[in-house]
């Protein structure tokens, strides 16, 4: 089982060395880390661990809050690990098919953010769906809001969650993905969700952009 832990701890030499060994010692192999923010005397660092699927994820989340200064954030399960360079699979496949390039965003973000699903819609108040990953509901309950810029909220569907949205280009086109497990989306993971998307129209172009936006199924 790959499972996706956030931790905040603190800031100074030491601190993550301590959480790596009670990890290994608790039994868990740490497959990725990402460091999402240090401010304040305290860091917000992420791993994406294997864990025995027979075992009780629980005992591993105890564990870690009995260390001193540390605080688990969130513990869910992670799917499958992106590869070294997950963004740039993504833009590759984008510019090889620019007619699918929406189609392309939301298959891939579940995966690259640790979320359960994700769609793209049109228009605001009546708007359309134009894509969803394969787990996305048929009728995703989404909030009434056309965001100008990547943003958090939560989540109130047919199961409660955390969810991402992002505006696709000026063609009134959103992105939305969604996780029912672990915490809100982190700030860096709303800035890396913008870039994502930004990459993406600036290797389209404004054509492309043009026709990923009227072509996609």
């Amino acid at each position: 089982m790959l499972y996706r832990l956030r931790v905040s701890l603190p800031d100074r030499p030491g601190s993550l060395a301590r959480v790596t060994q009670l990890l290994g010692a608790a039994g868990a192999d740490v497959m990725q880390m990402t460091v999402l923010e240090q401010l304040g005397g305290r860091a917000v660092d992420e791993f994406t661990l294997s864990w025995d699927g027979e075992r009780d994820i629980a005992a591993l989340v105890a564990a870690m809050q009995r260390s001193v200064g540390v605080r688990v954030e969130g513990c869910w399960a992670a799917g499958e690990v992106p590869g070294s360079a997950p963004e740039l699979d993504v833009l590759g496949q984008v510019a090889r098919d620019p007619g699918r390039a929406v189609a392309t965003l939301i298959d891939a973000a579940p995966t690259l953010f640790h979320a359960d699903w994700a769609v793209a819609t049109r228009g605001g108040r009546g708007r359309q769906l134009v894509h969803q990953s394969w787990r996305a509901p048929e009728a995703p309950a989404l909030p009434a809001l056309t965001p100008m810029r990547p943003l958090a909220f939560a989540y109130e569907g047919d199961a409660i969650g955390h969810g991402a949205a992002a505006p696709i280009g000026a063609s009134w086109l959103t992105l939305y993905v969604v996780r029912h497990e672990g915490p809100a989306f982190h700030r860096t993971e709303l800035e890396r969700l913008g870039r994502i998307v930004d990459v993406a129209l600036g290797v389209l172009g404004e054509r492309g952009a043009a026709k990923a936006a009227g072509g996609t199924g």
